[in-house]
C-alpha cells in the first residue's frame, strides 16, 4: 500500500494580487523542472495543510499549491466579495500564467474536486491529467444531504447533528444554511464565532470512517472555523455558482483527459453516489471506491491518490 511522501518545505512562496481586493498565497515544492501539478484544497475556505504537499513525488513533480480567496494565508481572510467558483477558476489560470506553466496535472479533493472539474472543463487544453477525491458535484441533493433536515447525513450521525441543529431556533430550521448564514454574517463577532464553531463541529467531526460522536470538529482554530463556515455557507446558498447538473453535462469537454477518481464507500459528507454518477458519465476515467470515509488522509485513499500521481509522472516523465 502506498503512503504519503516524506514531509517537504516549499522552495518558493509568493503572493499574487488577483484583483483590487484579493491577494493569494502560493507555494512551490519539489523539483522546479518536474511535471507541474496544481493542488486544489477543500472547503471552500479550508486552506492548505503541510500534508497536501506529500501526495506527489518531490523528485518528479513541480508542486504548486495555493490558498483560495479568503482562505488560509490569502488575504483578506474570510472575504466573500468577488468570491465565486468562476473567480477561483480564473485564479488558477492567473497562477499558471504567472508561473509560466503551459499545461499541468490538476489534483483536487472534496470541494477541490468540484473546482478541478470546473477548471478543466473551462480550460481543457491546460489539463494533462486529473486526480479527484471525495467527489462533490454541487447538485441540490448533495447540498441538502449534509446540511438540511431533509437530508440523510443526520440519520447517520444523529448525536453530532443534534448539536448542529440545537444552534438554530426551531422556526428557522426549514433552511439551515440560510439560518447559519444570518449568524455567520452578523455584525456581532461573538455570534459569528459561535455559529462557525457549531458548523465546524458538525462538518469537521464527520470526516473519519471510525466516528466518535463526542470528538470535537477539526476546525478548532477560530479563524479557520470562520473562514470555512462563511465560505461554505456563501457557496452553498448560491448552489456553488454552477448551473444544475453542469459538471456532468459538460463531461464531454474533458473525456479525453486521463483521470483517476477515488471515493470512500462510507463518505458521509460527500455520498458515494456522486462518484458513481461521475463514473457513469465518464467511463474513460478510472473509478476506485475504497473502504474509507471522507478524509484524504485515510490510508486506502492515500494509496490510490499516490499511485495515481506516480502513474501520471511515469506517463509524462
Amino acid at each position: 500500500m502506498r503512503e504519503l511522501y516524506p514531509e517537504i518545505e516549499p522552495y518558493r512562496t509568493l503572493r499574487l494580487a488577483v484583483d483590487d481586493i484579493h491577494e493569494l498565497y502560493v507555494e512551490e515544492c519539489g523539483n522546479p523542472q518536474g511535471l507541474p501539478v496544481v493542488f486544489l484544497h477543500g472547503g471552500p475556505g479550508a486552506g492548505l495543510s503541510p500534508y497536501h504537499r506529500r501526495f506527489f513525488d518531490p523528485a518528479r513533480y513541480r508542486i504548486v499549491l495555493f490558498d483560495q480567496r479568503g482562505a488560509g494565508k490569502s488575504t483578506p481572510p474570510a472575504e466573500l466579495r468577488h468570491n465565486t467558483t468562476w473567480h477561483l477558476v480564473a485564479d488558477i489560470e492567473a497562477i499558471r500564467e504567472y508561473l509560466g506553466i503551459e499545461r499541468w496535472v490538476v489534483f483536487g479533493g472534496s470541494w477541490g474536486s468540484t473546482l478541478a472539474l470546473a477548471y478543466a472543463q473551462a480550460h481543457p487544453e491546460r489539463a494533462l491529467g486529473l486526480v479527484l477525491r471525495g467527489i462533490f458535484l454541487g447538485r441540490p441533493g448533495e447540498l441538502r444531504w449534509f446540511n438540511e433536515c431533509d437530508g440523510g447525513a443526520s440519520w447517520i450521525f444523529p448525536e453530532r447533528w443534534a448539536r448542529y441543529l440545537a444552534h438554530i431556533p426551531e422556526p428557522e430550521r426549514g433552511n439551515m444554511v440560510e439560518a447559519y448564514w444570518r449568524r455567520l454574517d452578523s455584525d456581532d463577532e461573538a455570534v459569528r464565532l459561535a455559529a462557525a464553531m457549531a458548523w465546524g463541529n458538525w462538518e469537521g467531526g464527520s470526516t473519519a470512517l471510525v466516528h466518535d460522536p463526542d470528538e470535537p470538529g477539526s476546525f478548532g482554530d477560530p479563524q479557520v472555523a470562520i473562514n470555512v463556515a462563511r465560505a461554505e455557507a456563501h457557496y452553498f446558498r448560491h448552489a456553488v455558482f454552477l448551473e444544475p447538473g453542469q459538471l456532468l453535462r459538460d463531461i464531454g469537454r474533458i473525456r479525453h483527459i486521463p483521470a483517476t477518481i477515488v471515493h470512500g464507500r462510507y463518505d458521509i459528507i460527500c455520498p458515494v453516489k456522486s462518484a458513481h454518477d461521475l463514473g457513469q458519465a465518464w467511463p474513460e476515467a478510472r473509478l476506485r471506491i475504497v473502504l474509507a470515509g471522507h478524509s484524504a488522509a485515510d490510508p486506502a485513499i492515500v494509496d490510490v491518490l499516490v499511485s495515481a500521481t506516480d502513474a501520471l509522472a511515469d506517463r509524462y516523465g
